[in-house]
């Protein structure tokens, strides 16, 4: 019984420091993750005003690529310019004047935090964050003695919270 008590006493002050520890990056990838519900809206996004030089005589599907503007639609053509929903392109010229919505470079690099890859440093902060929540998982059931009354609602709450992710994911 004494090493029980002692794992869960272990456990309790892993959690709670490493809880503080991570009290700010949760923070941080609590906003980030907000903000990355919205990126496909105007949500706090600004326009930028863009003149890019590409090659001349491209098709709508090549200017797409080259601008990298998804699903271009040509709206309209007027000798050498064409029109499309952004701005427009000479064709003669190679000229193409657009808009583009750029989200805000701060709120631009928390959302880094969410999108990083194994080539970017940031992916062993990921890994870390992803690891410790993990730990946080796994020492809650320690916070309680099994047998008691709130370990046995904690445990409802635990299955309440998987059926839903399930249905959020499956439906």
């Amino acid at each position: 019984m004494s090493s029980n008590t002692n794992t869960q006493n272990n456990m309790r002050i892993y959690h709670r420091y490493l809880g503080f520890f991570l009290a700010g990056i949760m923070a941080v990838y609590a906003i980030s993750g907000i903000t990355l519900i919205f990126r496909d809206t105007d949500f706090l996004k600004s326009i930028k005003q863009v003149g890019k030089q590409v090659k001349p005589n491209l098709s709508s599907e090549e200017l797409g690529r080259e601008l990298r503007i998804r699903d271009l639609k040509v709206e309209k053509e007027e000798g050498d310019v064409v029109s499309f929903k952004q701005g427009t392109y000479n064709k003669t010229t190679g000229v193409a004047n657009y808009q583009t919505k750029q989200m805000n470079p701060f709120i631009d690099k928390l959302q880094d935090l969410h999108k990083a890859n194994t080539k970017s440093p940031l992916f062993y902060l990921n890994i870390f964050f992803g690891l410790s929540l993990f730990f946080f998982v796994v020492s809650a059931f320690y916070m309680f003695l099994p047998g008691t009354n709130t370990f046995k609602k904690g445990l409802y709450f635990t299955l309440a919270g998987l059926v839903l992710t399930l249905i959020m994911l499956f439906v």
